[in-house]
């Protein structure tokens, strides 16, 4: 191995460590969303609840592309080493915040506003820090290798994602020995564990990066005294770089990050919300499928240095849009009422019944565990209406299947349908760093190429999840309906991906 390649994996390390760290806090609010709507939002209405925090995850990433602007522009007048050490402390500092906020219950509606600010935080620090990183790793990657380089950082998304993940479940296990007591802690205020924690996190990151040095083309070109007096001006007033930055948003991060979501939090989601499987299986499903995955970041990132980025950021749109809506339609069938109503029975737990008067009416909701003979599970639930005037009858509501625990056969069959989707993912994403960095001068690199990626990724992509549930609620009979979203800003991104951008890979990345 030789020094110059021992160097890059040293600023690898030290850039993926922050990026992963960082992506870490930006995810655990999306992975605890349905947590955290109880503890923050009114309780009356669950779905609103919902719908208001994912509008709250959005908004952070909304603020990314402001914060491209903020700290893209530091990154090309200052430096790369110490703008994303600052994004760094900001996001640590508001993660570790959003775990102190006091619940809606002992502040009323301060505790959103107060999380909405932070959130706002969050978002404006990540969008200052994977333009950071990846312009710091591929200023100091070989021509040849530079995909293959800057793929590693591409893994720190999804890497963020499985720690959160992980961190989550850990937590939700080990506050109680008895797993049901540990939960309802879980729920009530061991959630901001993960939020705390980060801190320690952080702390380590910063350590790391401190003792980075700053990127070699950007030291030469400070030197020189050719560092761009405004970089906004040039990244977007000069019509040829205009035209670079519109390119690379609507033709390659707009898809890209329609994809990411879709493959990972929307399915997530998805598998939670509407096919009902439990809050643990949800998330294990999704860490296996992330786990077999990830090296195909690296995979595709490699080869586009053979083969050039655009056809293999392409071939992974062109997928999604044709396979998301049989995978889904797996999902629905495998999770259907009438799968559960053929089972056999195993044991059957005594029913729980539930009495509630309303006006002239008493509701009686009765919920019975049940477990079958194949591994899986569910809780059922009817709720029967009865009347004070005995002249009306009984009206019998249907019968549903709640917090359904899928079979290991089933299990096996949601982790590799969720992998289909990540495999995806890393076709869209393995690339695109290297693809963003050879599109800008080493000047305004840090600006220019942190925009169109987090319009395309914060914009975008990260209201997949919000914009999917609301369109279920809005057609409730149809449950794919959420997926027209994903597919049609990918389909438009492929179009425009196939006539306009070009599949030459520039060897020379200074200006």
């Amino acid at each position: 191995m030789s020094n110059s390649t021992k160097g890059i994996w040293k600023v690898i390390g030290a850039s993926s460590v922050g990026t992963l760290i960082e992506w870490y806090d930006f995810y655990i609010f999306g992975s605890l969303a349905t947590v955290i709507a109880n503890q923050f939002f009114p309780k009356t209405n669950p779905t609103a609840a919902l719908l208001s925090t994912l509008a709250t995850f959005a908004a952070g990433f909304i603020v990314r592309p402001f914060g491209a602007l903020v700290f893209g522009r530091l990154g090309d007048l200052v430096g790369r080493k110490y703008t994303f050490l600052l994004t760094l402390i900001l996001m640590g500092g508001s993660t570790f915040a959003i775990g102190l906020v006091p619940s809606y219950e002992s502040i009323g509606f301060a505790a959103p506003v107060i999380v909405l600010l932070l959130r706002l935080l969050q978002g404006l620090a990540l969008g200052g820090e994977y333009g950071g990183a990846a312009t710091y790793v591929a200023e100091h990657a070989p021509p040849d290798r530079r995909g293959f380089f800057t793929s590693w950082i591409q893994t720190t998304a999804t890497l963020g994602l499985f720690v959160s993940l992980g961190v989550i479940l850990l937590v939700r296990h080990g506050l109680d020995a008895d797993i049901q007591v540990s939960i309802r802690k879980f729920n009530d205020w061991g959630w901001r564990i993960p939020f705390i924690v980060s801190i320690l996190l952080v702390g380590v990151s910063v350590y790391i990066r401190l003792k980075m040095n700053e990127s070699p083309l950007f030291s030469r070109l400070k030197s020189e005294g050719r560092v761009s007096v405004n970089p906004l001006k040039e990244s977007f007033g000069h019509k040829t770089n205009l035209k670079m930055v519109l390119l690379a948003l609507f033709g390659a991060t707009m898809g890209q990050g329609v994809v990411w979501y879709t493959g990972q939090f929307y399915a997530q989601s998805f598998i939670e919300t509407i096919c009902k499987v439990d809050f643990e299986q949800s998330r294990t499903i999704l860490i296996w499928a992330i786990l077999f995955a990830t090296p195909f970041f690296v995979v595709f990132g490699s080869w586009s240095d053979k083969v050039g980025r655009k056809w293999i950021m392409l071939t992974g749109m062109l997928l999604a849009i044709v396979f998301y809506k049989p995978i889904y339609r797996q999902f629905l069938a495998e999770t259907e009422n009438a799968v559960y109503q053929a089972k056999s029975i195993a044991t059957e737990a005594a029913p729980v019944v539930k009495t509630e008067k309303l006006d002239d009416r008493i509701i009686t909701t009765t919920t019975t565990l049940k477990t079958f003979t194949d591994g899986s599970a569910c809780t059922q639930k009817a709720i029967d209406t009865s009347f004070s005037d005995a002249s009306k009858a009984v009206a019998h509501g249907p019968v549903t299947y709640i917090d359904r625990k899928l079979s290991p056969a089933g299990y096996w069959k949601f982790v590799g349908l969720v992998f289909i989707q990540v495999i995806f993912v890393t076709m869209v994403y393995g690339p695109i760093a290297a693809f963003l960095v050879e599109l800008f001068p080493t000047r305004i690199r840090y600006t220019s190429m942190s925009l169109p990626y987090h319009i395309g990724n914060g914009v975008f992509g990260g209201l997949t999840p919000f914009i999917a549930l609301l369109l279920t609620t809005i057609n409730t009979d149809d449950k794919l309906v959420g997926l027209m979203y994903p597919i049609i800003i990918s389909a438009v991104c492929f179009v425009i991906g196939v006539l306009y951008v070009s599949n030459k890979i520039d060897p020379d990345v200074s200006d």
